[in-house]
């Protein structure tokens, strides 16, 4: 390979990607379109001639390849946790109430709220992006997905102008993963709509569908025509890697640096009075922007308040989307449909004369429960105003009942289930109405749903329509007997072949080898999610040490971080359950373990023995205020992998309350009851032993 040549590839190759990023990233271009249109017609003749000089970031690389075959699931390093929602300024207020109380920093009665600093972002109406950089060099994109996996997409984002395909960086991490949002700004949606209507092609609804048909494009060639964006607004470096941003306001000057492009509009907000202005000022700003909106994002800028805020089960408790009203509009209620889930709860459902909302036609909303359904004084033929809340979910706002038919029948639930007759029953305290026959259709085709999906036995292969199949005929009547299901059985039902009925018994078998954690959360027991069945099989590594706790001391149950009482009675009922022990005994039977395994036992045992020799066994701690050099994630952590428990709240029970900076009423309750406090130098002792 000719030195001159190689040298000479490398020169273009920083040129091009340099004149990009202005172009794409800062709209300040550094040459005219002929320049660069002469110096990649150059770069590609030489990587004509010598195919080794190709590198994957270069410019020419953009688009490339035949289109794909399909798409593959890949895991997220980090997960994409979606955010909660916010609705009004009385959402957002109750929102940074909980943040201050998770943080101990709720104020004593009469005291101004203390004001932590926040980041306000807008909230952009794309398809959120998870990229993962190697040593600089992008080697992967994905989609969302159900926020643990996603679908593979590099080659279709390689072709967006504004990701970066190395960053420009002298010294960069050996990974980074970066989280932004896709987009097609409103003139080329419109662009690429005028030139679909002139093929009469079906026009795309909206921006936001637009992209995501756009990212699901086998061949690159037909993304990179459409001409996407993309916004980076979060980034995950490795631990100890320096320098690190300490505050999101960094992150986005550090993502900025590394050549991303980073929305503008952003703002550091000093307290909650400067997010309600920011959310104000961008509601009728957003209107003048080139590409859709929805709300804003507030979180809280400082990091490391972030980790000691964590996370719910499904979203950060440090970020929260606060949402623009949704768009509205009328239209005639045609009937009431209920649907019962998987735990017999009956939903009901307005159908009525479809409507354009939001860039779609819904003919379909929620009403929740008989509450909501008595709130609206909801008859047969009214006059609705539907909306989509998060101008996603459709929903009946409100009833125009002086529009309303002579005569017209007040609208309820039924006394019987829908699907089995069975009489439905509401108990005292709850909004909502239930069918308890456990043999009802309905509730089994949702269990068996539940059983097979991906945070539980993920069972590939066993969608809805082939459980339809199999209740609606009879050939199932609970989750034990999909494993007593034959290839010649499944061969004969619709859409089945003999391949896929035999990957079908495969997967099937396959699954009796998932760890117990997704066995339990499998189960389908009301209020067990999956991050509660991860701490219960932690703390009772088989179903039989568990059914006897739920039986006769559900205070080892409440024990367990997370768990409260809600949960331990809910366990006690479904352990009480004839039915479902007789699904457990036909479980174990066909062969689940229904039990940790022993590489599981040795994980859980190196965790509980992995600091100190498990020094703080038996002992309690509270964490309040901010430490030094730890956030409050990570010395729960180090508590808990030395056999210590940490809780929310001081007690008599409290072993230790360890306070740092700024501690609120954990630390005065902890001296009023004379429980012993530490810094974190105390802390760190007590772990050294």
């Amino acid at each position: 390979m000719s030195a001159a040549r190689t040298t000479r590839a490398a020169e273009l190759r920083q040129l091009l990607q340099r004149a990009a990023h202005a172009y794409y990233v800062l709209d300040a271009p550094l040459m005219e379109d002929p320049v660069y249109d002469r110096l990649y017609r150059e770069l590609l003749e030489l990587e004509a001639a010598q195919p080794e000089l190709i590198s994957p970031d270069s410019p020419t690389q953009r688009v490339g390849g035949a289109p794909a075959e399909g798409f593959s699931s890949v895991e997220h390093r980090i997960g994409l946790l979606s955010l909660d929602n916010a609705f009004s300024l009385e959402e957002l207020e109750a929102w940074y109430g909980r943040l201050l109380k998770v943080l101990d920093r709720t104020p004593e009665p009469g005291a101004p709220l203390p004001q932590l600093p926040m980041v306000g972002e807008l909230k952009i109406d794309g398809n959120a992006l998870a990229l993962s950089y190697d040593h600089g060099l992008l080697v992967r994109a994905a989609t969302r997905g159900d926020g643990e996996r996603g679908e593979e997409i590099t080659a279709n984002v390689r072709t967006i102008q504004s990701v970066p395909l190395r960053l420009q960086l002298e010294q960069p991490p050996a990974w980074l993963e970066v989280r932004g949002e896709a987009l097609i700004p409103d003139g080329t949606f419109m662009a690429i709509n005028a030139e679909r209507a002139s093929r009469g092609e079906a026009l795309f609804a909206n921006p936001r569908n637009a992209c995501a048909g756009t990212l699901r494009q086998l061949d690159p060639k037909v993304v990179a025509a459409r001409r996407l964006d993309f916004f980076a607004y979060t980034l995950h470096l490795p631990d100890g890697w320096q320098p690190a941003p300490t505050t999101q306001w960094e992150s986005l000057q550090w993502l900025r640096a590394a050549g991303f492009k980073v929305n503008p509009n952003a703002e550091l907000l000093p307290s909650l009075a400067a997010v309600e202005g920011f959310f104000a000022q961008w509601e009728e700003g957003r209107k003048a922007l080139p590409y859709a909106t929805d709300g804003v994002v507030v979180k809280l800028n400082d990091l490391r308040l972030q980790a000691d805020a964590g996370f719910t089960q499904k979203a950060p408790r440090w970020a929260i989307a606060l949402k623009y009203a949704a768009e509205e509009a009328p239209s005639k209620l045609l009937r009431l449909a209920c649907q019962v889930g998987r735990t017999g709860v009956i939903t009901p459902v307005a159908e009525f004369e479809p409507v354009p909302l939001a860039g779609t036609t819904v003919g379909r909303a929620t009403l929740h429960n008989a509450d909501r359904l008595a709130e609206l004084d909801l008859h047969a033929g009214d006059t609705i105003v539907v909306r989509k809340a998060g101008e996603i979910i459709p929903e009946v706002v409100r009833v125009l009942s002086e529009l309303r038919p002579a005569g017209a029948v007040r609208l309820q639930l039924p006394h019987t289930c829908p699907e089995c007759s069975s009489q439905l029953v509401r108990e005292e305290g709850e909004a909502a109405t239930r069918c308890v026959n456990s043999s009802c259709p309905a509730i089994l085709r949702g269990a068996l749903r539940h059983w097979v999906s991906k945070g539980a036995l993920d069972v590939d292969g066993l969608g809805s329509k082939l459980i339809e199949q199999l209740v609606d005929r009879g050939l199932v009547g609970s989750i034990a007997d999909l494993y007593r299901l034959d290839a010649a059985l499944l061969a004969s039902l619709e859409r089945m072949g003999a391949k896929s009925a035999e990957n079908l018994v495969a997967a099937l078998a396959a699954s009796k080898a998932q760890p117990w954690h997704r066995q339990l959360y499998g189960l389908g027991i009301h209020h067990v999610g999956e991050v509660n069945a991860k701490a219960l099989a932690q703390a009772f590594p088989s179903v039989g040490e568990l059914a006897t706790a739920a039986a006769h001391t559900p205070e080892a149950i409440t024990a367990v971080f997370g768990i409260g009482e809600q949960i331990a009675q809910s366990l006690q009922q479904w352990f009480a359950t004839a039915a479902n022990q007789r699904l457990l005994e036909q479980l174990e039977a066909l062969g689940f373990s229904l039990a940790a395994t022993e590489p599981e036992l040795a994980q859980a045992a190196a965790r509980a023995h992995g600091s100190g020799d498990a020094a703080l066994q038996g002992q309690t701690f509270v964490l309040t205020g901010t430490l030094p050099s730890l956030s409050r994630s990570q010395a729960q952590a180090l508590i808990e992998a030395a056999g210590g428990k940490v809780s929310g709240s001081v007690s008599k029970k409290t072993s230790y309350v360890v306070a740092g900076a700024e501690a609120g009423s954990k630390l005065t309750k902890a001296e009023s009851l004379g429980v012993a406090v530490l810094d974190e130098a105390g802390l760190q002792a007590l772990l050294a032993g």
